[in-house]
């Protein structure tokens, strides 16, 4: 009888943690699903392609915040605290590799100078890597920003693409217009001006 005492009243403490357990599930399942509605309205609030003026990106990380995070594998080539450097899964050629920031901006213009900064010596040192590896000569380093440039992965990322003898590697079509005297120099004043 006594046996039988306990362990109806290990069951009734066990069925009273078990609720409460699933009381504190509830709520953060609840907190949760609040905090996700708050995140789709600001979402909304957005530009229509989801991007904020002040650069915050949507809730969702991309592709590349998921392998700097290391919930996608990839062949890690360079890491600093700002960068990440690794092959592309997709390569135009043999070498062809992504030099991304750590900080998930949209657009190159987004980017803090210090993320911007850090993606210049990346750039040089793995560029200075993969001609030592792949033995090609020449290379293109390519960076999009917005879908019309054909940037697909709405986080920033710059293509470092060697061209091989055999030809493999970047191929550009380059629809060159002409700069007049006095547009150039009106918009070059522009551009300053801009900086300033």
């Amino acid at each position: 009888r006594r046996q039988a005492g306990d362990v109806a009243g290990r069951a009734k403490v066990l069925g009273e943690r078990a609720r409460d357990l699933r009381g504190k599930l509830a709520g953060r399942h609840e907190r949760r699903q609040q905090l996700g509605q708050r995140q789709r309205v600001q979402v909304g609030r957005r530009d229509g392609r989801g991007h904020r003026p002040d650069g915050i990106q949507p809730a969702m990380a991309s592709i590349f915040t998921r392998i700097i995070q290391g919930e996608i594998p990839c062949h890690r080539l360079y890491e600093d605290e700002h960068v990440i450097a690794f092959l592309d899964i997709m390569p135009l050629s043999r070498g062809h590799a992504l030099v991304v920031p750590k900080e998930e901006r949209a657009k190159l213009h987004e980017l803090s100078p210090a993320a911007a900064a850090a993606c210049g010596a990346a750039l040089q040192r793995v560029a200075k890597a993969i001609v030592a590896a792949t033995g090609a000569e020449d290379y293109n380093v390519l960076q999009n920003n917005g879908a019309a440039a054909h940037q697909a992965v709405m986080h920033v990322h710059f293509h470092v693409i060697p061209k091989h003898a055999d030809g493999t590697g970047l191929g550009i079509g380059w629809n060159a217009g002409k700069l007049g005297t006095d547009e150039g120099k009106a918009l070059a004043e522009s551009v300053r001006a801009a900086m300033a």
